[in-house]
């Protein structure tokens, strides 16, 4: 939340000598010729990570959330509202007023800093983009190899941002330095940010952000520290609108168990993530619309390892009594407004930055006595309020390195939200007295499990990326002995005695002891995915719509972790509109395999000495009967149902004990398709000669035989071997439908990965179970109609799925939501509506792709041409074709 802070009137009266042209220096502008470049029209862009579970805006102004966009609150790419941070994604709750960038440095003489945004004062933004389309916002995606976005792309959902701080006026006021009485000045650096989003279950909590700092100027950058503030503001907005900072609590957790190692041999992850919540989780708002969750930040890449890293939180206000944040009584800083919190000017923003320090969690506010031999106490007054929760801030920021003219210093970090924090809606009664039983209350498990996740991600464990022979740590378990060991500076002999200080081989160790841990530290931002969903298409009739896609890319995709081929199978789903609670699972297909679950004596699970472990991929069943069949491969009576767990399978090793295995199914095994009679699912092939095409097909089509053509390929583009279709009956063809099919995974049982299922909302089909296109293209004559007819104000359309079920649709007026349709459409016309005198009320151009699943529909929203809501009576409309058909009919509106 902003809060104005008094200012000196000379300093007012600085501003107003901020000349109105903008004044810059861009990267290549500057490099060339040293000289000020203008620019009038920053290409500034707001844009949404919305593909997981966290859904923020991310600005090319060096902030994150919307509060501190220089683009208004509309994604520049889809136009659609950006909330500034939700979590869980359609919860209408908030855990984010802003987020910004901050960097500074000694050049020459001066202790200068550049900020993305202040957070208190008004128009104190520090970095801009270029003009277009030199500062424009790129975006990739994984999703669709066949769109031009997919190229370099690195997940679902990347955004790309150029911006430097060498704006000095012009750009929206920026404001003089309080301190120093004096405008910006810069330190002439260039941002590269890129972010990335994935919806993936492991990774649908967190976006990576990975930033290139260069210097674009001639001086070189010394004592260099780089930090991010944080400005949460979490509340539901069911219960507190646009208020409700009045309660959140920050703090640094330092580490984490980790949870991905055995019992018998607990260790911890350091994790330094900086943290921030809604103190009581406002459980008294609707359900789902709560705020129990938590969000931080962690850095996960830094330009050096020794790095001094601070956490420092405050409150900022105009009374100093009020304006609080920890000091350290070796440390005490004179901010020069009277309070003890907010770094007011560059020279307290550097010290904020750089100071070393790593302030107490607020909740331990009260407890911090008058003689205490650290902290500064807290004005006794106040103590309780913070340790309550207030309008909190918070930065985390690491140094110091210097920067030469024209080096580029990599950065990366997470942005993590965690789920289920609070636990108890009592649990604010422990505050401000009982904060060690109001911790044991919350809980950083989820938050922790994810910020795990978002550093494998970005460097993943046990992968050598640069071929240097260097995979990163290890752990090693009960090797031998009774003795963990974690690193790669222990070699350990098969005895468990250490026998010297080399790296350790993990080859000489069995798979079930040596767990990777940590990456090589070259970035990787790859994780473990799910094949790539297939290519869509619906064909409808009256009551029914036909789904068909083409598989190839699913199923011969590998796997960016396990470096395997793993699809497993598909998905169809239905759903009556874009909501992921709203989907259902039609029909099902997955190919006939078992997991093989293994009993371990040294394994341990809830306490309990030895366990089945699922430690390889499943099997085929001609594997299985290949491996324990008593007649070998062709032992049709065999068969791994025959022992689940109750009644496992006992092999004779030959030496030592026995090996005890149980199968269950991976997945459904829904493997014969519903061409044959003895079929598992309704999904079928679309053609069962097809062939299955050749490598040198796939990579050259033209080597295909002209007489095997038809059976290889589908309209000269597409694999006819991986079409597959599926009907789905008893639609009604007056709602609209939203259809997707999906593709998954087997999993990864090596790095405890459940199986990947693409995400069905992401491009799903739209479509009405009405009459085809074609059929329609083929008729003498027209045979539109609409509905509702007559139209009744009130009648619930919404509530019967006839309109208001679009994205973003539910939140808007009743009056922007009505709709009228249009049935049975040529993809080409034009619909006209008229009063009974004959004046036009609305012409809709209706003109479509005949392959786009709404070609056959169109609505009107009841409003006139002259934007305003049509009013009761009688109209008729016409439908005209590029061709000469035409049709009329009459409609009745009742308001």
């Amino acid at each position: 939340m902003i809060r104005v802070l008094p200012r000196l009137a000379l300093l007012i009266a600085i501003i107003a000598t901020v000349p109105s042209a903008a004044s810059a220096r861009t990267a290549v502008e500057y490099q060339r010729d040293q000289g000020r470049v203008t620019t009038a029209s920053p290409a500034y862009c707001l844009a949404t990570h919305d593909i997981g579970q966290i859904v923020f805006g991310v600005n090319n102004n060096g902030t994150i959330g919307t509060q501190y966009s220089s683009s208004g609150t509309q994604d520049c790419f889809t136009g659609l509202p950006v909330p500034t941070l939700e979590y869980p994604k359609g919860s209408n709750t908030r855990y984010l007023f802003g987020a910004a960038f901050w960097i500074g440095a000694v050049m020459g003489r001066d202790t200068l800093v550049s900020i993305g945004q202040d957070g208190w004062a008004v128009g104190d933004a520090e970095f801009h983009p270029d003009e277009a389309p030199f500062g424009s916002m790129i975006f990739r995606s994984t999703i669709d190899p066949s769109k031009p976005e997919f190229e370099d792309a690195i997940s679902e959902q990347d955004y790309i941002a150029v911006y430097t701080d060498t704006f000095t006026s012009g750009v929206g006021g920026i404001n003089p330095d309080e301190v120093d009485a004096r405008l910006h000045v810069p330190l002439h650096i260039e941002v590269t940010q890129s972010s990335y989003a994935w919806s993936y279950s492991y990774a649908e909590d967190f976006v990576l952000f990975d930033y290139a700092i260069k210097n674009i100027g001639d001086d070189r950058l010394k004592k260099v520290y780089m930090g991010f503030y944080v400005d949460a503001d979490v509340h539901s907005e069911s219960v507190d609108g646009q208020t409700g900072a009045q309660d959140d609590i920050c703090g640094f957790l330092h580490s984490i168990p980790a949870a991905y190692l055995p019992e018998q041999c607990p260790d911890s992850d350091i994790v330094n993530l900086a943290w921030i919540a809604d103190s009581d989780g406002d459980f008294e708002a609707p359900p789902g619309m709560d705020v129990p969750n938590v969000t931080g930040m962690r850095i996960v890449r830094t330009p050096s390892k020794d790095l001094n890293v601070s956490f420092n939180w405050w409150v900022s206000n105009g009374d100093p009594t009020i304006d609080f944040g920890p000091q350290t009584r070796a440390k005490v800083r004179n901010l020069e407004h009277g309070g003890l919190g907010t770094p007011i000017g560059d020279r307290n923003k550097y010290w904020f930055l750089s100071n070393g320090e790593f302030d107490y969690d607020q909740v331990f506010t009260a407890s911090i006595s008058p003689l205490d031999p650290i902290w500064l106490p807290p004005n006794p007054i106040l103590k309780d309020q913070l340790s309550w929760g207030f309008d909190t801030r918070y930065l985390l920021s690491f140094g110091p390195f210097d920067i030469e003219s024209g080096q580029t210093l990599p950065l990366s970090f997470a942005y993590i939200a965690g789920a289920t924090f609070h636990t108890d809606p009592n649990n604010i009664n422990n505050l401000p007295d009982r904060p060690d039983v109001y911790y044991e209350n919350v809980s950083f498990s989820d938050f922790g499990a994810n910020a795990t996740w978002a550093e494998w991600i970005y460097d993943n464990p046990g992968v050598d990326t640069d071929g240097d022979g260097d995979s990163g740590t290890f752990y090693i378990c009960n090797l031998g002995g009774d003795s963990s060991f974690v690193g790669t500076e222990t070699t350990i002999d098969t005895f468990g005695g250490i026998i010297d200080t080399t790296i350790v081989d993990i080859w000489e160790y069995e798979n079930d002891t040596v767990i990777p841990r940590q990456g090589d530290g070259v970035p990787d931002f790859r994780g473990a995915n799910p094949p790539p969903a297939p290519l869509v298409r619906v064909e409808s009739r009256t009551g029914a719509v036909m789904v068909r896609w083409n598989g190839f890319r699913s199923e011969t995709a590998i796997d960016n972790f396990s470096r395997e081929i793993d699809f497993e199978g598909y998905r169809v789903y239905l759903a009556r509109d874009e909501r992921r609670d709203s989907y259902t699972t039609m029909q099902s297909f997955d190919f006939e395999n078992y997991n093989r679950w293994q009993w371990d004596d040294s394994a341990a699970v809830g306490g309990n000495i030895g366990a089945f472990v699922l430690r390889v991929s499943p099997f085929t069943l001609d594997e299985l009967r290949c491996l324990y069949a008593p007649l070998g491969c062709g032992d049709e009576l065999w068969h791994p149902d025959q022992h689940p767990r109750s009644k496992p399978l006992v092999v004779d090793t030959g030496s030592g004990p026995p090996a005890i295995y149980y199968f269950e199914p991976q997945d459904f095994n829904r493997s014969v398709l519903g061409n044959y009679s003895n079929a598992l699912t309704r999904i079928r092939k679309r053609d069962t000669t097809a062939i299955k095409p050749t490598v040198e097909w796939i990579e050259d089509p033209s080597t295909i035989p002209d007489s095997l053509r038809a059976r290889v390929l589908v309209d000269d583009s597409l694999f006819l071997y991986y079409e597959y279709q599926f009907e789905i009956e008893d639609l009604l063809p007056t709602v609209p439908y939203w259809i997707n099919v999906t593709a998954f995974d087997y999993g990864s049982p090596q790095s405890g990965l459940p199986s990947l299922e693409t995400t069905p909302t992401i491009q799903p089909k739209v479509t009405y179970a009405l009459e085809s296109t074609e059929s329609i293209m083929s008729r003498d004559k027209l045979e539109v109609y609409i509905y509702p007819n007559p139209y009744r104000l009130d009648a619930g359309y919404s509530a019967a799925g006839f309109e208001g079920l679009g994205e973003n649709e539910r939140d808007r007026p009743v009056d922007r939501t009505r709709r009228i349709h249009f049935a049975n459409l040529p993809p080409k016309c034009t619909i006209r509506i008229y009063s009974l005198d004959g004046d036009l009320v609305r012409m809709l151009d209706h003109d479509m792709d005949p392959s786009d699943p709404l070609s056959n529909h169109e609505t009107w929203d009841l409003i006139t041409r002259n934007t305003q809501m049509v009013v009761s009576g009688l109209y008729y409309w016409t439908i005209e074709t590029p061709d000469g058909k035409s049709q009329v009919g009459s409609l009745a509106i009742v308001m």
